[in-house]
């Protein structure tokens, strides 16, 4: 049985209006006001991915869109959902993510020096670089992404190619 992929595309940051509309905080990469999302999932505390219908989308500015899914009605309803993370399928992920995001590198597959290291698992946008979180192990493990490390990213073979600092993977994995 192939099991459904999910992918976190960011957080609920507030109510707007009255009718039950949220603002959906994205980390999509590019201005977008999903244009045909019909579902998206909020994790329940079991882990399992809740379903939500979408009645309308539109864009608010570069990082935000307005989101009104079925059944809120109010801002009350939709009070509830402030701050929870929002996830879409892996194939809607595709769909709208932008094609340069920093988001985008999710599933990529990290090589440093030849020796592939682990999959990207989660994308951690910071100031002056990337972090990228995988396992190694069994330990989560961070990779900065900047200027020093990056040696380059190949979107056909979904590869990462990095130079590590000497000794950054021994301050996780001894």
């Amino acid at each position: 049985m192939n099991k459904q992929k999910y992918i976190s595309i960011g957080k609920f940051a507030g109510t707007h209006g009255l009718k039950g509309e949220l603002v959906l905080k994205h980390g999509l990469g590019e201005k977008t006001a999903l244009k045909g999302l019909t579902t998206f999932f909020i994790k329940d505390k079991s882990g399992s991915y809740l379903p939500w219908f979408v009645e309308g989308t539109r864009i608010k500015n570069e990082s935000e869109v307005y989101i009104k899914a079925e059944e809120l009605n109010s801002a009350e309803d939709a009070r509830h959902w402030v701050q929870k993370e929002v996830w879409l399928t892996e194939a809607d992920f595709d769909k709208y993510a932008g094609k340069a995001s920093a988001i985008g590198l999710l599933g990529y597959t990290i090589i440093d020096n030849e020796k592939e290291l682990g999959v990207i698992e989660e994308v951690i946008e910071q100031r002056h670089q990337i972090l990228c979180r995988l396992k190694i192990q069994a330990r989560d493990v961070f990779i900065p992404l900047h200027e020093k490390t990056l040696e380059k990213i190949d979107r056909k073979a979904k590869t990462v190619w990095v130079t590590l600092p000497d000794g950054l993977l021994n301050v996780y994995l001894t």
